[in-house]
């Protein structure tokens, strides 16, 4: 049956180079999952430099496995300490580092040593630093990590990977279609995927405007548009499509697949997209946190379906 893992994802600009990279002078970054008074930080710079300053930062699961958190904190040189992540099934987080990861909770746990809560993570890392051979057994991981996290964890990353999963590699044309536009971050994020790699040839509709570098984000408030919010340029963007354009585009086959963001959040036109494209040809994306929605119900047709809490 054509259902797959897929994972969130980070934009290829919020990735910042090691040498780029304020220095370490922490050894766990302050902010706690779920712990609304460690959320601290206003702006993106703010939050990003937290981990770039800290060895670790914490994460673990929370309504779901998969978390942006997971992917802002490679992507600025800092090692998830993920408790529990050797709980997580299989298939949920298929794409994440998963065995690096479970390496690195072991040196982390090897320099603390035991402890019973995150109170007590936090007690144990007051004072800590590192001997040069653990910073080097550190280092090792880290380059790892973010080197996966380039090549494999990216938003580019993501639109390649479910292209070659659903044998749509040789494309030009995509129609990305969404029920609502507000935040979402798996529709948003491999939106921008696409776009990057598309460009125009990537109509998205209706437009995703808190993507765009010249659009307002006030509307959007999950994670304060962090990382996922004014990211691509506006020449990327077609403004010029109407539901009859768009119609019309899909009776006349001009896209050669049809991408659902969320197919949770609505399908628009969609008895017009299952009379004029293949089952093959149609891809459906599921980012929700509880996972309990019917995706056999289009997979035994044919259609592909990407499922983060698989």
């Amino acid at each position: 049956m054509p259902f797959y893992p897929i994972t969130f994802s980070i934009p290829p600009c919020k990735i910042t180079n090691k040498e780029n990279c304020i220095k370490k002078r922490n050894f766990i970054a302050s902010l706690i999952p779920g712990d609304n008074s460690t959320y601290i930080y206003i702006t993106e710079k703010e939050y990003y430099e937290s981990y770039q300053s800290s060895y670790y930062a914490i994460t673990l699961k929370k309504c779901g496995w998969d978390c942006l958190r997971h992917y802002e904190i490679l992507a600025n040189n800092c090692i998830p300490y993920f408790i529990d992540i050797e709980n997580c099934p299989k298939n949920t987080m298929g794409l994440f580092p998963k065995e690096l990861i479970i390496e690195s909770n072991k040196l982390f746990e090897k320099i603390i040593g035991k402890y019973e809560n995150i109170e007590e993570i936090f007690q144990k890392c007051k004072d800590i630093e590192l001997t040069p051979s653990y910073e080097e057994e550190y280092n090792k991981i880290l380059d790892k990590l973010v080197l996966y996290t380039k090549e494999y964890l990216t938003t580019v990353s993501i639109s390649n990977y479910i292209l070659k999963s659903s044998n749509n590699e040789n494309i030009s044309k995509i129609l990305f279609l969404n029920g609502c536009t507000r935040g979402d971050y798996l529709r948003c994020l491999t939106l921008a995927g696409f776009k990057t790699n598309f460009k125009t040839n990537c109509h998205e509709y209706p437009i995703v405007p808190h993507l765009y570098k010249d659009k307002d984000i006030s509307a959007t408030t999950a994670g304060l548009g962090f990382s996922y919010t004014h990211i691509l340029e506006p020449h990327v963007r077609v403004d010029d499509l109407t539901d009859e354009v768009v119609i019309n585009n899909i009776k006349i086959n001009y896209y050669d697949i049809v991408i659902y963001g969320s197919y949770h959040r609505g399908k628009p036109f969609f008895d017009i997209v299952l009379q004029s494209y293949p089952p093959d040809k149609i891809i459906m994306l599921c980012g929700e946190d509880i996972h309990c929605c019917d995706y056999e119900t289009y997979s035994n047709k044919g259609i592909h379906v990407f499922i983060r809490e698989l």
